[in-house]
């Protein structure tokens, strides 16, 4: 009996969730995420599946963000008929989450069209529309915690709290086979001990084989609790509207913004914060909080929810509203989406203050290689936002206090019950470093590293019983030709990013020359080396 696992995203990079599993009763889909940082990593969203979508059975989804779920409407367009299946919580934040996704593809696809018509190049299409999104999101089916359910015939499965989200669940497989089940856990994305607005995530039961993220398995972080992530959140909120600028706060509009919000309203209850005006531009965040709302019965404090709909917040739906922010330049708080900086409306609030030394950048999330938001956090002098380069003048700054990952040895004590029968551990959804992390740590813990693997994009893995359990065995067979290379899918940085660098070095070398004698020579000198000079008088010209 051949069963195979094929690993079509999230493999030695964090975004882009989607494993394939193979079996004789037929094919499933945990998750099918959308590939997010530097350019070369995005443009695999744009490229067909690497299988066929019309044979895919049943998708089980492990919690909304789009990661995790933003190609689900490209599967449906491609002809995917099956069974979705994903606890209430994660289709209600997905019943917004996944046309706003689709209206973004829309309206950037509408400006690059634009700018490509000027540069007389070929237009291009959006990977999918708001209305694509809509029309998706009737596949999918609403399955509780701890119930198992059959996704197809042959496969049993139930999801459990992942402690990652609101809704968030890890899921466990079970595959009829000879000469015994094959037992699977899939992690998804596993949230820390004491998270601010969920419950610890559930234990898995023993498994052969467990697909485990490892976002931050080479790093401990400090433990916190409520009183002490809300004092360093006030902390740096109160140094930052002290320099007399804004503190601009790129959020992500699920969880993120709902535990910066409860934090500053119990900081203002308790005096600790000034009472300033603090904006929520993001009307996918609004619409998310009310998500939450309906389901606070769900969160760790959930009896009344109040704190996310205080009056001192100023949800900015409109355009114009958000424009207006742009004309206060001191003494505000402004929350703005998207977490990593790549798209939304944080952009433009960054363009306006990066510039101004008594601004500040409060980063709060991950920010995945590539992206803005982990550019201006490496600390770059300049970057580029709508083709327009900006200094970076203002005060950046970072807290850890919200992350919704487990880290190094939250992970390790995770897997802890099922370590012992563990046939293999099939590390994905992070950057090598801390793949390696989590792996030594599981050695030590008393997994052998021979039962240890990292997928790589496109990588496939077979099932063998021996010994009273499966194993997970690496096959040759993969994507040909690989739709990334190993290290183009793990790299902090593409060309893209080299390419926006140089053009602010360029830049600056033709700024910093002492007269145009000398910026005419540099000028020259570049042209050289592409081999592309044009002799205008006898000299070099600039076109």
């Amino acid at each position: 009996m051949t069963i195979s696992l094929h690993f079509h995203g999230a493999a030695r990079t964090v975004t882009g969730s989607c494993h394939r599993l193979v079996t004789p009763h037929g094919e499933l889909l945990v998750d099918c995420g959308m590939f997010q940082g530097p350019k070369s990593l995005r443009s695999l969203n744009y490229r067909p599946f690497p299988f066929d979508p019309s044979r895919i059975a049943a998708v089980l989804l492990t919690h909304a963000h789009i990661d995790h779920t933003g190609l689900f409407p490209k599967l449906a367009l491609a002809g995917f008929r099956g069974r979705v299946s994903a606890t209430p919580a994660t289709i209600d934040l997905l019943r917004w989450l996944l046309p706003d996704a689709g209206a973004i593809q829309e309206n950037d696809v509408e400006r690059l069209n634009r700018r490509n018509a000027r540069r007389d190049e070929p237009g291009v299409t959006p990977i999918y529309t708001k209305v694509d999104a809509e029309a998706s999101l009737a596949l999918i089916q609403p399955q509780r915690y701890e119930t198992w359910f059959e996704p197809m015939p042959g496969v049993r499965a139930r999801l459990r709290n992942a402690g990652h989200i609101l809704g968030s669940a890890f899921i466990e497989l079970e595959v009829d086979a000879e000469p015994a089940p094959l037992r699977m856990v899939f992690s998804g994305d596993v949230g820390p001990q004491s998270k601010a607005l969920q419950p610890d995530p559930s234990l898995p039961a023993p498994a052969d084989i467990a697909v485990v993220e490892s976002t931050y398995g080479d790093r401990v972080r400090a433990r916190l609790g409520d009183a002490e992530r809300r004092r360093v959140l006030g902390k740096e909120l109160a140094a930052g509207l002290a320099a007399g600028g804004n503190v601009i706060v790129p959020v992500f509009a699920v969880e993120r913004t709902q535990e910066i919000l409860d934090d500053i309203a119990e900081l203002r209850r308790a005096k600790a914060l000034a009472s300033v005006p603090v904006f929520l531009d993001s009307p996918l965040a609004g619409h998310t909080t009310e998500v939450f709302l309906r389901h606070r019965r769900d969160l760790e404090r959930g009896t009344d929810g109040g704190a996310f709909s205080g009056g001192d917040f100023r949800l900015t739906d409109t355009v114009e509203q958000s424009k207006a922010i742009g004309r206060i330049h001191g003494g505000a708080i402004v929350l703005a989406g998207s977490g990593m900086c790549d798209a939304g409306r944080v952009k433009h609030h960054l363009k306006d203050h990066l510039w101004r030394t008594d601004s500040t950048v409060l980063f709060v999330g991950y920010q995945a290689p590539g992206t803005l938001g982990a550019v201006i956090r490496g600390g770059a002098a300049s970057v580029r936002i709508h083709g327009e380069e900006v200094r970076v003048k203002a005060r950046i700054r970072s807290i850890d206090a919200y992350s919704g990952h487990a880290d190094r040895d939250e992970l390790v004590a995770w897997m802890h019950p099922v370590v012992g029968a563990l046939g293999t551990a099939l590390l994905v959804h992070g950057e090598q470093n801390a793949i390696d992390g989590l792996s030594d740590a599981l050695v030590r813990a008393g997994l052998p590293r021979a039962n240890i693997a990292a997928p790589q994009l496109d990588q496939c893995f077979g099932f063998k019983h021996r010994d009273g359990r499966w194993t997970a065995v690496a096959s040759p067979a993969a994507v040909e030709p690989p739709r990334l290379g190993a290290e183009q899918a793990g790299a902090g940085r593409d060309w893209h990013n080299d390419y926006a660098q140089l053009l602010l070095d360029m830049r600056a070398a033709l700024r910093e020359a002492p007269d145009d004698l000398q910026r005419q020579q540099l000028l020259a000198e570049m042209r050289a080396l592409l081999g592309r000079g044009t002799r205008s008088r006898g000299r070099l010209e600039p076109d």
